[in-house]
């Protein structure tokens, strides 16, 4: 990404990968539509990349907890901007 006829696009925060193949098993998993599953999964993603966390999510005492909840809230909030169906969930 540095490199070539792009080489010159600054701060990039890292790469964000999603098998479409599994989005849709998980989408008929979850009764979600395969896009309701893609905005999940990629807005869980791009929050990641700016630096969102949720690691020991249960751990309701450690600061990590607070992370999540933090990343939780975000992810509503983008999912809500982003798809139609106002009931879906947060990743």
């Amino acid at each position: 990404m540095i490199e070539g006829e792009f080489g010159s696009i600054g701060n990039l925060l890292g790469d964000l990968v999603i098998s479409a193949e599994r989005a849709e098993e998980e989408a008929q998993a979850s009764n979600i539509t395969t896009d309701e599953r893609m905005s999940q999964l990629l807005v869980h993603g791009i929050l990641h990349l700016v630096g969102y966390d949720h690691d020991d999510y249960d751990d309701i005492n450690s600061n990590s907890h607070s992370n999540a909840l933090e990343m939780e809230k975000k992810s509503l909030e983008l999912l809500r901007a982003i798809e139609p169906n106002k009931e879906l969930e947060f990743f």
